[in-house]
């Protein structure tokens, strides 16, 4: 069961993350076991730390946890593998460089049909690594690709109709958890994810992200839970979690559900399945 968490802020705020001790919300008898990675956007690119080691004992993990660097959007991701072997190359978040802006990609679930069905040699040439959610990055920065006639790339609302539409149809092959940021939005899908009970790990089912924000009304104040802390959270926040992190007013998201989050406030959302 892989863990993921997103944050988009109206201001740059100082992040903390205890990997280790995060990936413990998600179920304690797998967390931690394949590796983890982070990223911190500053304008139009970000600090990427990641490994294919456990959390627990890392030096790195550590620095992370020490230096509070301060983001407008993170993306985090602690790895169960499932297809491809524990490597650098196979640890999410993934990064790719494209219209002046760097790139970043965290999946959560299994795309392994979806590959064998469309498997593209020119997409291939892309990787680095062997796993279905590599291969989906990359096909997904090729769909949104502009015309060759055109210069720049796609306004927001276009780019985030690509990406849910390429969500609705990935969540048709099997399980499709995403947060991808592109320098300027995040965008998020919702779908289903395996959740630990006593006895077992159950089958896939929703909701596969939950979503919270400050009360809007409040002042920064210090959120911290297990494994993360934000100094001074502005009001005009929003964060994506696997499953809750606290108490407070999460929101589970509907099965199928995409949405575009710039500056901490959602522009679009829309349905991509049932």
């Amino acid at each position: 069961m892989c863990e993921l968490f997103a944050m988009s802020s109206r201001v740059p705020s100082p992040v903390s993350y205890s990997l280790h001790e995060f990936a413990s919300h998600g179920g304690k008898r797998f967390h931690n076991k394949d590796g983890w990675g982070i990223a911190f956007y500053q304008d139009r690119d970000g600090y990427l730390f990641k490994e294919p080691l456990p959390a627990a004992n890392s030096a790195l993990v550590r620095l992370v946890e020490r230096e509070k660097i301060p983001a407008r959007q993170v993306i985090a991701h602690v790895r169960l593998a499932s297809v491809g072997e524990p490597r650098l190359e196979n640890t999410h978040p993934f990064q790719r460089t494209k219209n002046g802006y760097t790139h970043y990609f965290a999946h959560n679930g299994g795309l392994s049909a979806y590959v064998q069905a469309n498997d593209d040699p020119a997409i291939r040439d892309q990787m680095l690594g062997d796993t279905d959610s590599e291969y989906v990055f990359c096909d997904l920065l090729r769909r949104l690709r502009p015309a060759a006639e055109n210069t720049g790339r796609l306004n927001l609302a276009d780019r985030f109709d690509i990406f849910s539409s390429f969500s609705g149809e990935m969540a048709n092959f099997g399980t499709a958890n995403f947060l991808y940021c592109d320098g300027e939005a995040l965008f998020v899908h919702a779908h289903e994810r395996r959740h630990e009970t006593p006895e077992d790990i159950v089958a896939p089912a929703p909701p596969g992200l939950h979503l919270w924000t400050p009360p809007p009304a409040s002042q920064p104040f210090h959120w911290k839970v297990k494994g993360a802390q934000i100094i001074d959270i502005d009001p005009q926040t929003i964060l994506i979690a696997s499953v809750p992190l606290d108490d407070r007013d999460w929101k589970p998201l509907p099965k199928g559900t995409a949405i575009a989050i710039k500056d901490g406030k959602e522009l679009f959302r829309t349905r991509t399945c049932d």
